[in-house]
């Protein structure tokens, strides 16, 4: 008997896009055919796309806008220049297009032409295919990463069709076979928002790592803390983090793992004293397949999101899962995502104020200072890790939805 054939639709690289690969990999490994469309916009991404796709159980098509060939180039300066110019409409004439968003319609006519018994959408832009999608006959499901239509700081959020997106959150709420989550309050909020049926969670997880950082002993040298992203930038809580830090008492040290600009590092080594700054390391972002090995070479993790916007305070992100995951000692902030994992996770760290400093200093002197409890804590964000935050308690959730959904009549 013949697969069902799954398409996985993300407007994302997927060194970029973790979730993606690990859903189209289990679902690949569970027997069906899946292929994941993408769109390819850097030849750098797109080099790592390639070493991290290799031996995994999935195809993977791109709209490419980064290739050599001059009709890539030309595509890509076509792409481009409509999408510059949807932005425009919509920040002087208030005209909302999916193009402002990026190569909406070129994505779309890709995921049109391949038909498939599932079609799973992330990101916006597949997010606002799918009422096309289902036009031309096609069953779809979400996995909302983010609320899309929530996110983003306000001044970036001039130049984003708020109100097509919101149509398609209510779009994909009433309509899709399934709708996935990353978190219990997440998946509350949008049902209290739009209605419809609420979404089954599935947190941003991964497979349990076989090397953690308890794995080493304690040691004398100064606990590490680390933070990562493809980008170190602002708005990200590292400055609340740093000013908190600045007043510690206890030794410590702080690597960013991450592409930063010149100008924003300066900034941030400029908002501590001059004896620290040498405590602070910048180190280019890690591969995918090599961050939970490197993560272990830590002691705390630093999961630093805001309140605002709305889908930062809702969502639950990699790093805190990663962190629990690789045994380190957490450092989180009170976003309501965030208060959901540590409360479920006792024990494993610091829950802070996401916007005070002088008590915030006291939380990490005293747990600097104890080394047992440290290591507590990192013995208890393991056991989280393992009881309740890995991939291989997220998967069967996953593919049950996918069963059911493949099996439910379409609208």
């Amino acid at each position: 008997m013949k697969p069902s054939s799954i398409l996985i639709l993300s407007a994302l690289h997927l060194c970029r896009n973790p979730r993606v690969v690990k859903e189209a990999a289990t679902l690949g490994r569970a027997g069906y055919d899946v292929t994941v469309l993408t769109v390819s916009a850097s030849a750098r991404f797109e080099a790592m796309d390639r070493e991290l796709e290799r031996g995994l159980p999935f195809r993977r098509l791109t709209l490419d806008l980064a290739g050599p060939a001059v009709a890539t180039r030309l595509r890509s300066l076509l792409s481009r220049g409509t999408t510059r110019l949807a932005r425009t409409a919509l920040r002087y004439l208030r005209i909302e297009s999916p193009q402002a968003l990026g190569p909406a319609y070129g994505l779309l006519a890709m995921a049109r032409g391949f038909p498939a018994d599932l079609t799973i959408v992330h990101t916006e832009i597949p997010l606002w295919a799918a009422a096309a999608l289902v036009r031309a006959g096609c069953r779809f499901a979400v996995d909302f990463e983010d609320w899309y239509s929530e996110d983003l700081l306000h001044a970036d959020r001039h130049g984003r069709p708020l109100r097509l997106l919101r149509r398609a959150e209510h779009f994909a709420l009433h309509h899709a076979s399934y709708v996935a989550a990353t978190s219990d309050r997440m998946a509350d909020t949008l049902a209290q928002c739009y209605g419809g049926t609420r979404s089954i969670v599935i947190r941003n997880t991964f497979p349990l790592q076989s090397h953690t950082r308890l794995d080493r002993p304690i040691g004398a040298e100064p606990p590490a803390f680390v933070w990562f992203s493809q980008t170190v930038g602002p708005g990200r809580g590292l400055e609340l983090f740093l000013a908190a830090w600045n007043q510690t008492t206890v030794r410590s040290s702080v690597v960013f793992l991450g592409d930063v600009r010149t100008a924003y590092r300066d900034q941030l080594l400029a908002s501590v004293s001059t004896d620290r700054r040498d405590r602070i390391v910048f180190q280019p972002p890690v591969a995918p397949d090599e961050l939970p090995d490197r993560l272990a070479d830590f002691d705390l993790g630093l999961a630093l999101e805001a309140h605002r916007p709305p889908s930062r305070d809702i969502t639950i992100t990699n790093k805190i899962l990663q962190y629990l995951n690789a045994g380190l000692a957490i450092v989180a902030t009170d976003t309501a995502g965030q208060t959901e994992v540590m409360r479920a996770a006792p024990g494993s760290g610091l829950l802070v104020a996401a916007h005070e400093t002088t008590q915030f200093a006291a939380q990490l002197d005293a747990l600097l200072a104890d080394r047992v409890r440290l290591r507590e804590c990192q013995s208890a964000a393991r056991a989280a890790a393992r009881e309740k935050f890995c991939w291989e308690i997220d998967t069967p959730r996953l593919l049950s939805a996918v069963e059911h959904a493949l099996v439910t009549p379409t609208a």
